[in-house]
């Protein structure tokens, strides 16, 4: 969409940095969420569970069900307007307005970031929606309806990272089972920490001895986890992922890229007027399955 009132080399510069400021890889969200690309305004994400395990044969068979979980996901609207005075454009200072449209395409994959992480953090509550099963992503009750076992399970702790709390949390994430009862295997690798909390995880994660004892005896997850750290997280909270799993635990709902939706001339601004610039997205982020993240601490 265009006015008609912007000149072409101002719509093609901004089109061009935009898109160039958005290949920005390895962003630190992809490690723990998922993107599923919508085509509607609000979708239902079906999931069967966990699949039956072998029983004994005796004749005339034994159906078994799986355990359907649903959640609706809907996007939210962002965007960010910018402008460039007519006069800095016959000055020839459009490489202003080239620095202004990259600036904001970084800063949409900034936004998703901090949004995911944002979302991590507050699992332990409501702000950001809740989990499949009705309950908080990080809560001591959670249990899937109809499931095959009746003990609700826990995925809160509120423990501070030491090499000791991080042994008994590592624990009890790999003790998680399905809807069928059965466990589901999985092994956290990722530990996620604030900037407070830096030094601790690369010690648990990198340094082969115990640094918090006088024995230094072996450190059994030194090489065998990866940390990340986030400024978006409590200075006491945080969290381990299985980030080797193909899903992850939070997923990111994209029903529009950021693009760049509409342009305009205001001639009664000052400095001759000016060009503005307004780029657009859809998306939000959600809860999925609660088993792939285990809170340390809040």
């Amino acid at each position: 969409m265009n006015s008609g009132n912007v000149p072409t080399h101002l719509l093609v510069a901004a089109r061009s940095g935009f898109l160039t400021s958005l290949k920005m890889p390895d962003m630190p969200w992809t490690r723990i969420a998922n993107t599923i690309n919508m085509d509607a305004k609000s979708i239902d994400l079906v999931d069967l569970g966990g699949a039956p395990m072998p029983t004994q044969s005796k004749g005339g068979g034994v159906a078994q069900d799986f355990v359907e979980k649903t959640l609706t996901i809907k996007p939210l609207d962002w965007e960010i307007i910018t402008w460039i005075s007519y006069n800095a454009v016959m000055d020839d200072q459009t490489g202003t307005l080239e620095n202004r449209v990259r600036s904001a395409g970084t800063n949409f994959q900034k936004h998703l970031n901090n949004r995911v992480f944002q979302t991590l953090n507050g699992g332990d509550g409501s702000t950001y929606g809740l989990c499949y099963d009705g309950q908080y992503f990080f809560d001591t009750d959670h249990v899937d309806k109809g499931a095959h076992y009746s003990t609700n399970q826990s995925n809160a702790n509120t423990s501070a990272l030491s090499l000791d709390n991080f042994t008994t949390v590592n624990v009890a994430a790999q003790l998680y089972v399905d809807d069928q009862g059965e466990y589901v295997n999985y092994s956290p690798n990722l530990l996620v920490v604030p900037p407070a909390l830096e030094y601790t995880a690369a010690q648990i994660c990198n340094n082969p001895t115990a640094y918090d004892t006088a024995n230094r005896e072996a450190n059994p997850f030194s090489g065998r986890f990866n940390y990340i750290v986030s400024p978006q997280l409590d200075t006491t909270a945080w969290f381990l992922v299985d980030e080797a799993e193909p899903t992850k635990p939070l997923i990111v709902a994209m029903r529009e890229q950021p693009n760049l939706q509409d342009s305009w001339f205001d001639r009664s601004a000052a400095d001759g007027g000016r060009y503005y610039f307004k780029f657009y997205a859809r998306y939000n982020v959600f809860y999925g399955d609660w088993r792939l993240a285990t809170q340390g601490n809040t």
